[in-house]
């Protein structure tokens, strides 16, 4: 890029300034697009992580199915009610989801600070803030839409297996819609924390070992029935996610946690991820 010489009115000193039209926040979009598709691993990445998540739902309908004719009436009722609609994204899919885009979200921030890369980026494009958030606009679009592939050939191959006298739901089923929307909304939830944690952390092994304590083992081994264990339970993204499976008043716990309560913690996460990004990378060049 060309330069040409300004002259300070207050200093009459001399600084380089770029010649040509200021970076529009569209050309930091397509940067970002351009970097995270150039990073060879990603496309597979989400091609196997999006065959791994349908196939093992798809085979929690069929071993479904495959045992229907052994279950009693009240068996098959309960099934038809509740859970062939908890068959169309099981705990483990979900789960997968949050650490698959979790990953993909700390690689794409952690590519650029590892390699040298976001000191160019900020060269090219001394906007620091403005580029962290088409960064993350990006990650989170990416991620949505993987999110909502998934969620929907899942649920939709996943009802085809149980049609008939199997159980099968429609989308019009209660908390059915609800169900496709909170596991297609993990996806992007996952990438921004990834995201997040990556611009803090700055370390690949650190980030995806406390991406995968958080999003995965503290929700596996923290109880809700104590009050405290209740606390943390009820904010963790995976939580909110089991929470919003059930119907609108929780029955049987000590601390229920409600509807409203499990999309604040999704809306919160989100939130807290974006702006540990945008306030903390602008600060560094790597």
């Amino acid at each position: 890029m060309s330069t040409r010489t300004e002259t300070h009115p207050v200093t009459s000193g001399t600084r380089q300034a770029p010649d040509g039209p200021p970076v529009r926040f569209t050309d930091l979009l397509a940067a970002e697009w351009i970097k995270l598709w150039s990073l060879r691993s990603i496309p597979w990445f989400l091609l196997i992580s999006a065959v791994a998540i349908i196939g093992l739902n798809a085979n929690g309908a069929r071993t479904s199915r495959s045992e229907w004719a052994s279950w009693t009436v009240d068996q098959q009722a309960y099934y038809a009610r509740v859970g062939a609609l908890h068959d169309a994204f099981t705990r483990p899919c979900a789960s997968l989801v949050l650490l698959a885009m979790g990953a993909v979200g700390a690689i794409a921030i952690l590519s650029e600070q590892t390699t040298g890369l976001l000191r160019t980026t900020f060269a090219a494009a001394p906007a620091r803030r403005e580029v962290i958030a088409a960064k993350v606009l990006m990650v989170a679009g990416v991620a949505a839409g993987f999110g909502v592939f998934v969620v929907t050939v899942s649920f939709w191959l996943d009802e085809a297996i149980l049609a008939g006298k199997y159980g099968g739901v429609s989308i019009g089923h209660p908390g059915a819609l609800r169900l496709v929307t909170a596991s297609a909304l993990l996806a992007p939830i996952g990438a921004l924390v990834g995201l997040g944690l990556g611009a803090v952390i700055r370390h690949s092994v650190t980030t995806m070992v406390t991406q995968f304590v958080l999003l995965f083992i503290i929700p596996t081994f923290v109880h809700n029935n104590t009050y405290w264990g209740a606390v943390i339970d009820n904010a963790l993204p995976f939580n909110a996610w089991a929470r919003l499976l059930l119907p609108a008043k929780e029955i049987g716990t000590p601390y229920p946690s409600t509807l409203g309560g499990a999309w604040t913690v999704y809306a919160l996460w989100t939130a807290l991820a974006v702006v540990l990004a945008i306030t903390t990378v602008p600060k560094r060049d790597q």
